[in-house]
């Protein structure tokens, strides 16, 4: 997919609490080998190593255009590389720290992809992840209602993503089946207060629009785009609005 840094950085404070949330959640430890899945930018990683000093921690991320920008922080004990979530989760080194904010929402087949993560922990080590719960936000709803609808379903060819973000249920029995203690599982709102309908559109145009839009081009691609924005108008006819913006926050730590 075709990342753009700049406009997933115009909401960053709305993406930065999550992160610091999930930060918080992380046990005081000293000289972690820790490693960050979906890095992005590296700004979050460069802020969580300075968090834990005296550690270690590898970036990885998939997409060129965001590691471009990770190349300013990085030290001895802070380097990135470019690598997809899927080959990481699947190498044998091991972490005292497995860390990822918003995500491990692009990966399919959690019920693969959790036990693997835990797989990739030491003894001791702590697992800590962010994603967006996709299905329960209203942006998200109306983008998977709008593209399931023709003309959309055929410039599309039938390819949809449905997300992959399991219950809260879902991921404490995983944790709890792959020996993980201390177990936090808990989902949060996060409100986004929009002056305007764009910013809305500007938004989610930053990340759950981005595969749909890959794949059209022209008339069809400026088709998609209008009657996004007319139905987010719909939804949404109360300005300023605020959009109840929802998050599950996962910890756990390997005996």
């Amino acid at each position: 997919m075709a990342w753009n840094p700049e406009l997933y950085d115009s909401f960053k404070d709305v993406r930065y609490q999550p992160f610091y949330d999930l930060a918080n959640l992380i046990a005081p430890a000293q000289n972690l080998k820790a490693i960050d899945l979906g890095c992005g930018t590296g700004e979050q990683t460069a802020i969580l190593s300075q968090k834990f000093e005296g550690s270690s921690f590898v970036g990885v991320d998939a997409s060129t255009e965001m590691l471009e920008k990770s190349k300013r922080f990085e030290n001895e004990d802070l380097h990135f590389k470019l690598g997809s979530i899927e080959d990481e989760a699947k190498l044998a080194k091991r972490w005292d720290l497995v860390f990822s904010n918003a995500a491990l929402q692009w990966v399919d087949d959690h019920e693969a992809l959790f036990p693997q993560l835990i797989g990739l922990l030491n003894s001791g080590g702590q697992l800590a992840i962010q994603m967006p719960v996709q299905k329960e936000n209203i942006l998200n709803q109306i983008l998977s209602d709008l593209v399931r609808e023709e003309p959309y379903v055929s410039y599309l060819k039938n390819w949809n993503r449905d997300s992959p973000v399991l219950t809260m249920d879902h991921y404490a029995q995983i944790l709890f089946d792959h020996g993980l203690s201390n177990i936090q599982i808990f989902q949060k709102v996060y409100p986004i207060i929009a002056e305007d309908h764009e910013a809305l559109y500007q938004f989610i145009s930053g990340t759950s629009l981005i595969p749909y839009l890959d794949r059209l081009q022209g008339e069809e691609k400026q088709a998609l785009i209008n009657e996004f924005k007319i139905r987010i108008a719909a939804k949404f006819t109360k300005l300023p609005a605020i959009y109840a913006f929802k998050r599950i926050l996962i910890y756990g730590k390997k005996a």
